[in-house]
Parts: C-alpha cells; sequence; structure tokens
C-alpha cells in the first residue's frame, strides 16, 4: 500500500504544476485560499473528496480549497516531506497527530465544540487536546467469515477461544479449504494478524502496556508479547494462510476472500465498505479470540481533518474543517464505503440515509455495546500511538515474522527502534 516516496525536488515541481501552494493566500475578493491534504482510495475516490469539499466551500463563505492528493495512504510521510519543503498544508486529513503536534504543527480545536458533537470527545485526544475531531471509529481488525465455506467444514457458529479458532482452522484445512486469507505483501496488511493477538492477549491483560512501554516498565521481548507472537508463528507452520501470502497485496486479498477462495479474513472494520451487497449475507463477523474467550474490542477513534498551526488564516481553516467534519453526507459516504462507524452524537444509522448489511449492524454493535475496548495495537491516535517511525517497524517485522523463527531477534529489534525513536 506504500509505494516509493517521490523526491522533494518532484514533489515542489508537481505542486507549482497544480497550483497547490501549502501556504494560506488572499483569495479571490480577499478570501482565502486553503491546501488539503487528501488520500483516495477505491472507497474513498477523487470525487468524493471534490464533493465534501466543495459542500464545506459553501458553508464557510471565501473560502477556497486546493487539495492536494498523497501518492499513497501514508499521509503522515507526505506530511513530512511538504513540511520539510515548506509546503506544509493548511488541512492534513486523517494523520497521526502525535506525529505532529509534538513539533506544534498543530492546532487543536475548541474542546467546547468537540463536547457537543461527538459520542467521545476524548477518544483521540492526545496529551489532553483533540487535534482531530473523532468523527468515526474503527475495529482493528475483526475477523470476518465466509458462513458458506464454515459449512463446507462443518462449522456451526464462529469460534470464541483460542483453542476454538485453532480447531475451526484445522477443520478448514481438512475440507480442502484455505482458513485464512493474508495480503502479505502490502505491510499494512500483513500485519493485521499480529495486531489483533496483541490487542487480545496483551492489551487485553494490560490496557496500559502502550503508556509503560513508553515509561520503560515493559518490552517487546518480555514473555507475554513473545507468547502472543508465537500463535501466530503456529498459524504460519500449521499452512493456515495461502500459499505465497507474502506476495498477496492487498486489493488482491480482498478479491481473494470475497470470493471464496479463503474462509476467514483479519482486516480492519473498512472492509465491510467491500462486502459484495449481491450477497452480503454470506458473511459475519468475530473478534480475535482469547484464551477464555472473554470479548477484547482492539478499538481505533478516527478523525477528520487536523488544522496547520502556521495556517494564515486560523479561523477560516477552523471553519472550513468543522463544517466538512459535520456534514451528514460525507458520513453516508464513509459508512457505505469505507465501514466507518459514525460517532456523532444524537445520531442512528437511520439519521445518515445508508443502506448497510446486517454485518455491519453486528460489527458496530462492538461499538455500542459496553465491553473492553483497547487501543489498536499501532492504529491509535490518542496517548497509545506509538512514536513516530515505529508502525514500519512493526509492519517490517510483522513480514519478517511469516517466514523467520527468529521471535526474540524481531522483538528486540522493535524494543531498539522504540528506544530510538523516543530519546
Amino acid at each position: 500500500m506504500r509505494r516509493k516516496r517521490p523526491t522533494v525536488v518532484c514533489l515542489a515541481a508537481a505542486l507549482a504544476l497544480t497550483g497547490c501552494s501549502a501556504a494560506s493566500t488572499g483569495g479571490a475578493k480577499g478570501g482565502s485560499a486553503l491546501t488539503y491534504l487528501t488520500f483516495e482510495t477505491p472507497s474513498l475516490t477523487a470525487t468524493f473528496w471534490n464533493t465534501s469539499i466543495a459542500s464545506a466551500e459553501k458553508k464557510v463563505p471565501g473560502v477556497t480549497v486546493k487539495k492536494i492528493v498523497a501518492p499513497s495512504t501514508d499521509r503522515d510521510a507526505y506530511a513530512k516531506q511538504l513540511q520539510a519543503s515548506g509546503q506544509f498544508p493548511d488541512l492534513l486529513q486523517s494523520i497521526t497527530p502525535s506525529t505532529f503536534a509534538t513539533a506544534g504543527l498543530l492546532k487543536p480545536y475548541d474542546q467546547k465544540w468537540v463536547n457537543a458533537n461527538f459520542l467521545l470527545p476524548l477518544g483521540n485526544a492526545y496529551k489532553g487536546k483533540v487535534y482531530i475531531p473523532p468523527t468515526n471509529s474503527q475495529i482493528i481488525p475483526e475477523v470476518f467469515y465466509d458462513k458458506k465455506l464454515f459449512a463446507k467444514a462443518h462449522i456451526a457458529q464462529p469460534p470464541k477461544t483460542w483453542a476454538e479458532f485453532m480447531s475451526v482452522c484445522a477443520k478448514l484445512k481438512a475440507a480442502g479449504v484455505t482458513p485464512v486469507e493474508l495480503g502479505g505483501g502490502d505491510p499494512f496488511s500483513a500485519s493485521m494478524p499480529l495486531t489483533g493477538i496483541l490487542s487480545a492477549d496483551v492489551l487485553g491483560k494490560n490496557p496500559n502496556w502502550l503508556k509503560e512501554r513508553y515509561a520503560g516498565k515493559v518490552k517487546f521481548t518480555d514473555p507475554d508479547v513473545k507468547a502472543a507472537v508465537g500463535k501466530y508463528r503456529t498459524m504460519v507452520k500449521n499452512g493456515y494462510f495461502e500459499d505465497g501470502a507474502l506476495g498477496v497485496k492487498y486489493a488482491d486479498s480482498i478479491t481473494n476472500f470475497t470470493s471464496g477462495k479463503t474462509a476467514m479474513y483479519m482486516m480492519g472494520s473498512w472492509f465491510l465498505g467491500a462486502v459484495p451487497k449481491d450477497h452480503a449475507d454470506d458473511f459475519g463477523a468475530f473478534l480475535t479470540p482469547t484464551e477464555d474467550g472473554s470479548l477484547v474490542v482492539p478499538f481505533s477513534v478516527g478523525g477528520s481533518m487536523a488544522i496547520s498551526a502556521k495556517t494564515k488564516d486560523p479561523a477560516k481553516a477552523t471553519a472550513f474543517a468543522e463544517a466538512w467534519s459535520l456534514d451528514p453526507a460525507n458520513y453516508k459516504a464513509l459508512i457505505e464505503g469505507d465501514g466507518a462507524f459514525p460517532m456523532l452524537k444524537g445520531k442512528t444509522l437511520d439519521d445518515y440515509g445508508v443502506h448497510v448489511t446486517k454485518v455491519f449492524k453486528d460489527s458496530y454493535s462492538y461499538v455500542t455495546q459496553q465491553n473492553t475496548k483497547v487501543s489498536s495495537f499501532g492504529w491509535a491516535t490518542n496517548d497509545d500511538s506509538m512514536p513516530s517511525g515505529l508502525n514500519n517497524a512493526f509492519y517490517a517485522a510483522s513480514q519478517a515474522l511469516y517466514s523467520s523463527d527468529d521471535v526474540d531477534g524481531q522483538l528486540a529489534k522493535l524494543d531498539a527502534a522504540w528506544d530510538s525513536a523516543t530519546k
């Protein structure tokens, strides 16, 4: 999913050609021109961004917004390039706040506005301040499953404990069905099984583990982390992923699963936007099983746009960001296309005019229920977010651990990377 980064020189040339400037400048008739860093996916297309920008512009007279599209979904890396070349955007979509707030690059939102509009006002707060409105949430990952393939292997219901999960995988394999899909060719996708297991086993028992890692009280090489990684290695050794899984790209992993080539798929709840509408009832979802069957929800409160602390028109930038963040049309697109769980106060799914599948409703119930929620390992945007650069190190370790028994070595590398990043 992450493509080779362009050089700063090429980047500057590209921006000059598209007319995008990272500084706010006077627009027509005394207005303000703002730049807005976005990204595109099969669900969040150029048309979505153009339409949503135009809608918010109408609500903020005198503002025009120029869109900058990140070359991959790694918004943080691209924003760093823009900042290094003096072209940091006025508005940035779905970045990791801690990466930029510590450098004084982001302007926090008025907490009163946040409190008034969102179900979990501090859900993605960083050091007590909200830099991206907590507009939506995700479960990262869920375990999606094909009901028809479960029936083929005579599996009556999804597993609740890890032992049951291993039994299900064994039955599927014995029935000639590949148990688990893994888009191992894309680093973030390759990490999903480990994210699920670590969230369930490590954070489920110690929700403060990431904060304690910052304090030096715990390490990746500790026995609980090693045991969790050992479960992943067992899945690999038992042949529960498809052949050549490290060569399967993320987009192909979706196709493989939805076309019935594999029985289960550990992926973020954004996959709900890719569930085939013509046979949506064939799919269900459950959480990564724990030893005792207790439910642990690997939760991430996402958000819309961050505001640059360097923008020349903070009032207009804030007004645009607030208008975009509350637009019902944006929520409809995010729910239906990207599987986002809306987090606006005082609304139900019916209020957004959406048509969602049963598996979406079942998944959303994990969000609305009282249960054990922990920060999804590596996906938090709050105080549980990992240091800058650690996500890439975690992804690399996930790919390496698919084919290597050197668990101690890979976890030691993560500890070293963490210590280096936090010096």
